[in-house]
């Protein structure tokens, strides 16, 4: 009748540090998880989290993985394909700004100058991260269920990685 184990939303490490204490000394349970945000273009677990779930084995659930579809490469030239999130909320909860779509072509055209869906690459990278317990997708159609499920065979290379970091860098959204 004892939780052993909990997960937490879009919190902060000091957040979870601060409960991770008061479970030891109550004896209570743990945070085992927390889900944030986390893509290519959204990278802030990559500060203090990262050290933090690696000490503390805190495992990342991360959500939006895609951008909310921006990393697709459906919203590329500033379509907007009807039923998409932008087509019911044009800004993406303030993701689809003008600074993202730079980031966005370089990083679906880095994926298909290497014969990658931007999709799988996008979720591979994401996967490929020493913290990420897992991955959240979502999907509006069985193709795009299929495309999801079929990153976890993708295996990114060096090059491949060495380009996303450069991109990063060069887009630091």
């Amino acid at each position: 009748g004892k939780l052993r184990a909990l997960g937490v939303s879009n919190d902060s490490v000091w957040g979870v540090a601060k409960m991770l204490d008061i479970a030891e000394k109550d004896g209570g349970a743990r945070v085992a998880s927390v889900q944030n945000e986390y893509n290519l273009m959204c990278r802030l677990f990559d500060t203090d989290w990262a050290e933090f779930s690696h000490h503390e084995d805190v495992g990342l659930l991360a959500y939006s993985p895609l951008a909310t579809g921006i990393l697709t490469g459906k919203y590329m030239n500033d379509v907007v394909p009807a039923g998409s999130r932008r087509s019911i909320t044009e800004n993406l909860g303030g993701r689809w700004q003008e600074h993202a779509i730079p980031a966005m072509e370089a990083y679906v055209g880095l994926a298909r100058e290497n014969s990658l869906d931007p999709a799988q690459m996008a979720l591979a990278w994401c996967l490929q991260r020493p913290f990420m317990t897992s991955v959240i997708i979502g999907a509006t159609s069985m193709e795009q269920l299929r495309t999801n499920i079929g990153a976890r065979d993708v295996v990114l290379g060096e090059d491949v990685l060495e380009r996303i970091e450069a991109i990063h860098r060069r887009y630091p959204v």
